[in-house]
């Protein structure tokens, strides 16, 4: 009997979690916010393990592709093992069947790939991604967010998650509420009020950095691709931001 050929990228390279140590790293805040002709995504920079901060420069933006950004909080190491993954798991999709994977099909595989590692989140390896993708056959921005068996759901303008979330997520729809939708307004206005919440929520959460020693990183999903806008870019903004008395 011949065996069929692999059809699945976790099958090809025998994706499996790796055990998670009793005292992990962990990445806090992100967002990711509509405005008029994209998405902008955005992290701070602080990872922590229990009550100790470790660093102050983690990454927790990730470019699957051109059209596809992952923010990632909680279990940091796991997160971005999982995003390579997703990463390769896109290409190999393409050069398997000789067309692009569908925005559909690259969500599905986020949470084909949360779903794997629920054994690893009961274990303390959770992590809680939010997706930024666009669609290029509809044209349209979208943004998702997930639970840890994988769940999709779509948020309408903006999602957010990690531990500071919880502080501010009422906010984001507040200034929707009394300023207009996110998606309806130019990218500078967006960006400010997004940098304000994530300042908001580190003076209220010991795991998330603030934007002012440390500023946070930007990157800005468009039609044209992804963008990652630079230190200074995001200093000026920054600011901008009165300072709390």
């Amino acid at each position: 009997m011949t065996k069929s050929p692999i059809q699945d990228f976790a099958e090809l390279v025998g994706f499996q979690p790796a055990a998670v140590p009793s005292e992990s790293i962990h990445g806090t805040t992100v967002m990711a916010l509509r405005y008029d002709s994209g998405v902008l995504i955005i992290g701070d920079r602080r990872a922590t393990m229990g009550n100790l901060i470790m660093y102050e420069g983690a990454e927790k933006i990730e470019v699957l592709d051109d059209e596809t950004v992952v923010a990632i909080s909680g279990a940091y190491a796991r997160s971005l093992e999982v995003c390579r993954y997703l990463r390769h798991a896109f290409k190999y999709y393409e050069r398997l069947n000789q067309f692009e994977i569908s925005t559909e099909g690259k969500l599905m595989e986020i949470s084909r790939a949360l779903a794997g590692n629920l054994e690893m989140a009961m274990q303390g390896g959770v992590f809680l991604p939010i997706a930024a993708v666009y669609d290029k056959k509809k044209d349209v921005f979208g943004v998702y967010f997930f639970d840890t068996a994988g769940a999709r759901f779509m948020g309408a303008d903006f999602a957010t998650t990690g531990s500071g979330s919880e502080r501010i997520r009422g906010v984001f729809e507040y200034i929707a509420r009394t300023k207009g939708a996110w998606s309806t307004r130019s990218k500078d206005d967006v960006l400010s009020d997004a940098l304000m919440l994530l300042e908001l929520a580190s003076d209220m959460d010991s795991a998330t950095g603030g934007i002012r020693r440390h500023t946070p990183v930007v990157a800005d999903l468009t039609r044209t691709g992804v963008r990652r806008l630079t230190t200074d870019e995001v200093k000026a903004v920054v600011d901008q931001i009165p300072v709390r008395v």
